[in-house]
């Protein structure tokens, strides 16, 4: 980075000086080189997810001094040679001579592992960061790095190589106001791939900017073919500032929604919890969604699992509502209470809590695990969702009708289910007449088709081993289950085959460790019909057997499109364009074959052709390709060799990456709302191929 780059944002800068954070304001707990052996331990793994953990650690020191009251400005700029630079407006790292380690506060942060001053002190009072861990695994993970602050009008700069200094740190110039830039390039020998998703990046630093409401967090690509021709004009910048927060972000995730009430519960408190105080801020605002989205936070860490946080925000909630529904005879005295599924139906809540030393379940912090939070939490949402009730009360009745409407959806839902269950008791001896069962008991070694249709189901019955492989016939598309209720879904006779046949319950009462076999394979035809049911029950699956995905247990079968046979040679290819290209190869080997035979007899005939004609269906030229539009057209060798026969076929494993994106794009296609389905197809139309209409 450039002197310029460094003084720039440094003159922007609202910090003031500060004389309570110094050198003495870092504490040293242990060495670095860990880090290098086991990686995993510190950023998750090696992957996607590491490398880009690496980008979220040095981000979120820069976010520790907006929460500390310090930068008003944060940018992201994405280099050639795969590497990240963070800027921030803060009060720049210490750089004074360390009393413990007799070296540079700079070097001591950068270079020692447990080093930093959210240890001790009072110069953090919350922060997100691994508490000092971070930007020294980041560090020691990358091959380069360099560090620059401006401090009391100083620049000073100190580079890295795996986590070792090349130099003392020194001064480099002069510079106004002050500020922090990390630079760094992740190292290739521990990193399995070194790719930054833009879109990822976007996601996580819009999620942040609205955590942290008043500070501006840009992002700049500058990777290779990045800049215009004017050099000073970036091809891809974002800039994202939001002063409602947490209340913005409820509208962001609600964009695409039909929101039940006006007015959005928002609450911003501190609380006491013993002997720490802990800031809590929620919000929350009902749709007609049948699914509910929470999200929570830590010091804008995000809790995929929840946490004692989550768990404080869901009891008061529930309370509260309870106590209104009594008080205003919703509900009647002999009634039963709502429960938390009632309350929770089709709520987006997003919680956030500050507090000084979380504890994190897991070094990715995917679950908080103080008990003073839950306590803050309860106490604080409880109270203002009681005087919010009463305010807009207009609102409160929404969201009263709507949770006595899922209660009694939850009973209907229960009686169905346990008359669903009951049939499919006895461990087996009740399973659907139309399942093929396997002769293994063994969940690890069975699998389960789910096919498209009884002509296919016959022939995939006849193919299979039926020591471990069983079959489902499914006939016609199944319900869509994204805006309907469980009594709706288990009124479907295929829906109740289903969940017999996997033997492990629906929904909140799904236990994946009685799931009878692990791998389920969805098999449908290579039409529009087929993808729509397997759309179809893709959405089942991820709406009330999530488990099944999340362990990795769903596929998707591969079937070929086309049959090319030339003599007694037979391959299967699996798309067009493969299509093409072993169509020619035979040709070119035919005529080669040919021309060949003529040189052998003492001439080469003068009608031998150069190239063969290549047709999509049909014999030429002694080549037939066959194009295959269902499963049924197989008969049971093939269907065999292609699909099922473990040694030989293509299964795609179904995942989750992103829950909540997941959650959106399936609202978006299966939900009732035209318009939104309308713009994602018009948008993503151009990225289609191979459309069978």
């Amino acid at each position: 980075m450039s002197k310029k780059s460094i003084k720039k944002i440094a003159q922007k800068s609202a910090a003031k000086p500060d004389d309570s954070y110094t050198a003495k304001d870092i504490y040293v707990l242990e060495g670095l080189e860990p880090v290098r052996k086991r990686p995993g331990m510190y950023i998750g793994s090696t992957g996607p997810d590491g490398l880009h953990h690496l980008v979220w650690e040095v981000l979120d020191n820069s976010i520790d001094e907006s929460l500390a009251g310090f930068a008003k400005n944060i940018a992201i700029t994405f280099l050639p040679q795969n590497r990240v630079m963070v800027i921030d407006d803060g009060r720049g790292i210490p750089v004074e001579i360390h009393k413990q380690t007799k070296k540079s506060a700079l070097e001591t942060v950068m270079c020692t592992l447990h080093a930093g001053a959210k240890f001790g002190g009072e110069s953090y009072k919350v922060s997100g960061g691994l508490h000092g861990v971070g930007v020294s695994v980041v560090n020691a993970l990358s091959i380069w790095m360099k560090a620059e602050v401006c401090r009391d009008g100083s620049q000073y700069t100190q580079e890295y190589v795996r986590g070792k200094p090349k130099y003392s740190v020194k001064k480099t110039g002069k510079c106004g106001g002050s500020g922090t830039a990390v630079t760094f390039e992740p190292d290739p020998e521990v990193f399995e791939k070194i790719s930054f998703d833009w879109n990822r990046v976007l996601e996580h630093v819009r999620q942040q900017a609205y955590l942290t409401k008043g500070v501006k967090i840009s992002v700049f690509d500058e990777r290779s073919g990045g800049k215009a021709k004017d050099e000073s004009v970036l091809r891809t910048s974002h800039a994202f500032y939001f002063e409602g927060g947490i209340i913005s972000y409820i509208k962001y995730l609600n964009r695409s929604e039909d929101i039940k009430h006006e007015n959005i519960f928002y609450v911003s408190r501190e609380a006491q919890a013993g002997a720490r105080k802990i800031l809590v801020e929620a919000a929350f605002q009902y749709t007609d969604d049948i699914q509910a989205k929470e999200m929570s936070f830590a010091n804008n860490i995000f809790t995929p699992e929840g946490g004692m946080h989550m768990t404080g925000f869901r009891t008061a909630l529930t309370r509260a509502l309870n106590d209104y529904a009594r008080k205003n005879e919703y509900l009647k005295k002999d009634e039963d209470a709502l429960t938390g599924d009632d309350t929770r139906e089709g709520i987006t809540a997003v919680i956030s809590v500050k507090l000084k030393e979380p504890q994190f379940e897991g070094q990715t912090k995917a679950k908080l695990g103080n008990p003073e939070a839950r306590t803050a939490v309860e106490a604080v949402v409880g109270d203002a969702l009681q005087e919010w009730c009463e305010k807009f009360q207009r609102d409160a009745e929404q969201i009263m009708g709507r949770a006595i409407l899922a209660q009694k959806a939850r009973k209907a839902a229960k009686a169905a289910r346990e008359t669903v269950l009951r049939k499919g008791a006895m461990d087996g001896m009740m399973l659907p007449g139309k399942l093929a069962d396997c002769q293994s008991r063994d969940p690890s070694q069975s699998e389960l088709f789910l096919v498209e249709g009884d002509s296919a189901g016959g022939s995939a019955k006849q193919g299979r081993d039926r020591k471990f492989q069983a079959i489902l016939p499914l006939r016609g598309k199944i319900l869509n289950v994204e805006k309907a209720r469980l009594d709706k879904i288990l009124a479907s006779k295929e829906v109740r085959s289903l969940v017999i046949a996997l033997g492990a319950a629906i929904g909140d009462e799904f236990d994946v460790k009685k799931l009878r076999y692990h791998r389920t394979i969805i098999a449908t035809d290579a039409d529009v019909d087929g993808s729509h049911i397997r759309t179809l029950l893709l959405t089942l699956f991820y709406r009330y057997f999530r488990p099944i995905i999340e362990h990795g247990y769903l596929y998707i079968a591969t079937p070929p499109l086309y049959k090319i046979q030339s003599g007694k040679n037979i391959q299967y290819v699996y798309s067009d364009a493969e299509k093409e290209k072993v169509a020619t190869e035979i040709s070119k080997q035919k005529i080669e074959t040919k021309k060949e035979r003529a040189r052998v007899k003492g001439k080469v005939a003068e009608d031998t052709p150069e190239s063969a004609e290549i047709v999509t269906e049909g014999a030429v030229k002694g080549i037939e390709i066959q194009r295959y539009k269902g499963l049924g057209e197989m008969n049971p060798s093939e269907l065999w060799e292609t699909t099922m026969n473990p040694a030989a076929r293509i299964l795609k494993q179904v995942t989750i990456k992103d829950a909540t994106e997941a959650d959106r794009i399936f609202d978006i296609l299966m939900g009732d709302e035209v318009l939104p389905r309308k713009k994602f197809i018009q948008t993503h139309a151009k990225a289609v191929k191979n459309l069978d209409i």
